[in-house]
């Protein structure tokens, strides 16, 4: 991948409707993180006041991860094509709430132990590989597979704004993938695997030691190598991590904004920070995650969730959840009065 560089902010849009939120007929700051996304939105969009996103893409990369066989998740990898298939079908979480909120979503395989025989071809034609292997043995993928990865995420991404997207949400579906994410966030912060190990699908006492020791062994495995965040992504990360992590960085190199899930999607939002400075002024938080790691990447982002309230579903739910937020932000800088106004009146 090489180097880019993400699009500048509107700063003085983002001062009008600094300006304009100070100036509302409402009390200093009892809007909260609304008023907090409202100017973000400015920022972004180009304009105070902002205007509700309208044409919201939900973009799923699925991949399986070889960690999953090392009992660090409750559940198999089997279970990854069958909630491609959901996904399909319009019958996962994400799908429920995108209906909910008008949000479209597309669920792409990147790096699925499977087949998927008799999926539509816009779902399997840009497979890189069939699965990614145990990060605590051997790198995940090949930088080969890696830049191929790279190159998908970045494709999906165009394809989405020049379909018209105003807003993108990558979302992420794939057993065993909170390790892999975990480790790639320890890498890129300077951390111990206890620092960052979580409990993921809702993995008992024995299985989080499992998953903690596969993630020291990784980073120990790893070395110096993860500063470079190519290489971060090859070994530590996986085919799916690496096509999300350029699924951001396109967004913030064309100047589209996006609304983050939970750890993976943070996770990657780190590494395209790393790859391409300045990627996290076109980054808000949808929600926080019980997964410690991303709560320490959110702090490294300098970003706050709009919700907390638990989810670990993954998939973009917890963004898609939070999108009435982001909308409800949007109309109050555009239709709140101004105190001036008001007094005037």
């Amino acid at each position: 991948m090489s180097a880019r560089v993400a699009a500048a902010v509107d700063r003085r849009a983002v001062g009008e409707a600094r300006e304009r939120l100070a100036g509302l007929a409402t009390p200093p700051g009892a809007l909260g993180r609304l008023g907090e996304a409202a100017v973000w939105l400015s920022g972004v969009q180009g304009t105070c006041p902002p205007r509700p996103p309208s044409d919201v893409r939900v973009v799923v990369l699925a991949g399986d991860h070889g960690v999953a066989q090392h009992g660090v998740t409750a559940f198999p990898s089997s279970v990854t094509p069958l909630m491609v298939r959901a996904f399909v079908d319009g019958t996962a979480g994400v799908s429920s709430l995108a209906r909910q909120h008008g949000a479209q979503v597309r669920v792409v395989d990147v790096s699925v132990d499977d087949d998927l025989a008799g999926l539509p071809a816009e779902v399997t034609a840009g497979k890189v590989v069939r699965g990614s292997r145990p990060i605590h043995l051997e790198d995940a993928v090949s930088p080969q597979a890696c830049e191929q990865a790279l190159a998908l995420g970045a494709r999906l991404a165009d394809e989405a704004i020049d379909d018209g997207a105003d807003l993108l949400i990558g979302g992420d579906m794939g057993i065993g993938n909170t390790t892999p994410s975990a480790a790639l966030i320890a890498a890129s912060l300077g951390m111990a695997a206890e620092q960052v190990v979580g409990r993921g699908t809702g993995v008992d006492d024995e299985g989080l030691a499992r998953k903690q020791d596969v993630i020291d062994r990784a980073l120990r495995r790893v070395g110096d190598r993860a500063d470079d965040p190519l290489v971060r992504l090859a070994a530590l990360g996986g085919a799916d991590l690496a096509a999300h992590t350029a699924f951001l960085a396109r967004a913030a190199e064309r100047g589209v904004p996006v609304l983050l899930d939970g750890v993976i999607s943070v996770a990657c939002a780190l590494v395209a920070e790393d790859l391409q400075p300045g990627c996290v002024a076109w980054f808000a938080a949808g929600h926080r995650s019980p997964e410690p790691a991303q709560t320490l990447a959110l702090d490294k982002l300098g970003l706050q969730p709009l919700l907390d309230v638990g989810m670990r579903l993954g998939e973009g739910s917890g963004a898609v959840a939070a999108l009435p937020l982001l909308r409800s932000a949007a109309v109050l800088l555009s239709e709140v009065a101004l105190l001036a106004d008001v007094l005037g009146s």
